[in-house]
């Protein structure tokens, strides 16, 4: 079994925090990218911060620089997104997936959201 649970989201005020997860199981994910996704009403789904395993590399979107931070638990075989300073444009359902690392970049994997296994998305909403 290959699977990917997410959890974390809620309702954030503007300036507000809060650290989404996704944990792996079936697989262990020291051979995958790891990548987080958001898709808002009426847009398209865009990459947020991928985090390869095999080499450390990580990505963020222009709009996350600064605020948001990709990590992993080896013992949990999670990865976590932190995500600081938070802003109503982020205000989005979130989604991960996993694509062995073999076969894709942070660069690649985050300009193809419709690429890998994907978790079940969990919502945040940033609002006053």
């Amino acid at each position: 079994q290959l699977q990917l649970v997410e959890s974390g989201g809620g309702l954030v005020q503007p300036g507000g925090s809060l650290r989404l997860s996704c944990a792996a199981s079936g697989f262990t994910l020291d051979y995958y990218v790891i990548g987080w996704f958001r898709q808002a009403p009426g847009k398209e789904r865009e990459g947020v911060s991928c985090f390869s395993s095999s080499d450390g590399s990580t990505y963020y979107a222009d709009s996350v620089k600064g605020r948001f931070t990709i990590s992993r638990n080896n013992a949990k075989n999670t990865v976590y997104l932190q995500m600081n300073s938070l802003k109503p444009e982020d205000t989005a359902v979130y989604y991960c997936a996993a694509v062995d690392s073999l076969i894709t970049t942070v660069q690649a994997m985050c300009a193809r959201p419709d690429f890998g296994s994907w978790g079940q998305g969990t919502q945040v909403t940033v609002s006053s």
